[in-house]
């Protein structure tokens, strides 16, 4: 029986990279002897121009009837977020998928290319060998859900918002940690401010008991200041960063940028029955759409990530990174990662060779 995937390719530059990653799909899938349907759907702006309505219920039907969500970047126009096609967009779809789905584990690996390290702006002496971080990011707690107010007390213009977490949304996150940190260096950092919130103190009590369950894996508790400092400073002591919601949407994305570019940057969101989100974490990028010169690897690589997490064909994911490592070694590039002296390529162009070599 064929697996269904929902494919929403979104807004910008989402339609024509999600089209060059599902030819890498095609491809990879017909090798290795993959049975799979791709059911198209609309989101973001691209379903507010036929719905009225940036995650409709149509699109909710299909994705909740496939086995897997492939998404593609959503929004608009920075000057045109005023209109209804764009206002609210990212958060109306985005959150809407998270919060439909109860998407509660965020994954965001940020690897550094060898071939690549020119263009990171961290020095090489930095860097060192190898920088390969997975972060993973609780998702359905924190600030983002709790109480939000905004209103007049004692005579002034006041605001709170409200952090919440309790010990199974804690817990479930942990162990998607320690068990990814199992088939890699076998270590986790859990990021937190347990000098401070109780919110902290509490994730910090949690994650301690268990990692009691994974002996084999060290863990080391780190102040999310000083992570950040440490990020810059010496990335390369990172495999595992676990982290809350808030910690993990500024610490992610301090992370996207020491490979270079949004463009390389995947990301999967995963529920506790399996179910998974994958997207590339870069923005729709409106003003290098339909000009053939947008990066399709993080596309890509979100990709391969369904194919790791959901369908459970490590072969396959590998198969597409080697190809994409190939293609980098050779020197082609695509315009946002290129360096004088490379072989810069357009989308399409560059996902042939990436095909070549799969």
């Amino acid at each position: 029986m064929k697996k269904q995937i929902a494919i929403l390719s979104g807004d910008g530059i989402g339609p024509e990279v999600m089209a060059q990653a599902l030819r890498v799909l095609e491809w990879t899938c017909d090798k290795e002897s993959i049975s799979l349907e791709c059911i198209p759907a609309y989101i973001g702006g691209a379903a507010y121009e036929r719905y009225e309505h940036h995650f409709p219920q149509e699109t909710q039907k299909i994705c909740a009837s496939a086995d897997a969500i492939l998404l593609g970047s959503v929004g608009g126009p920075i000057d045109k977020a005023h209109l209804p096609k764009w206002k609210n967009c990212e958060a109306n779809a985005l959150l809407a998928l998270r919060k439909t789905f109860s998407f509660n584990i965020n994954l965001r690996p940020a690897k550094i290319y060898k071939v690549l390290r020119d263009i990171s702006p961290l020095k090489s002496t930095v860097l060192g060998e190898n920088v390969e971080i997975l972060i993973v990011r609780e998702l359905m707690g924190d600030v983002y859900f709790g109480e939000h107010y905004q209103g007049i007390k004692n005579n002034q213009r006041y605001a709170s918002d409200l952090a919440e977490y309790n010990e199974s949304q804690i817990a479930a996150v942990a162990h998607q940690a320690f068990q990814a940190a199992l088939s890699r260096s076998k270590k986790v950092t859990s990021v937190d401010k347990a000098n401070v919130l109780a919110t902290s103190k509490l994730w910090r009590e949690v994650v301690t008991e268990i990692a009691t369950h994974y002996p084999e894996v060290a863990l080391q508790h780190m102040l999310v200041d000083n992570c950040a400092m440490q990020l810059i400073l010496n990335p390369r002591q990172f495999d595992v960063i676990l982290t809350s919601n808030l910690f993990g949407d500024i610490l992610s994305d301090a992370a996207s940028v020491i490979p270079g570019s949004l463009g390389l940057m995947p990301s999967a969101s995963i529920n506790e029955a399996g179910f998974g989100l994958y997207e590339p974490a870069g923005g729709s990028a409106p003003d290098l759409a339909d000009k053939n010169i947008a990066n399709p690897i993080a596309q890509i690589l979100s990709t391969a990530m369904m194919l790791r997490y959901s369908f459970h064909r490590e072969d396959a994911a590998e198969r597409i990174e080697n190809a994409i490592l190939k293609t980098l070694e050779e020197g082609y590039r695509t315009r946002d990662i290129a360096k004088e002296g490379d072989v810069v390529l357009g989308t399409k162009e560059f996902t042939d060779k990436i095909i070549e070599n799969l």
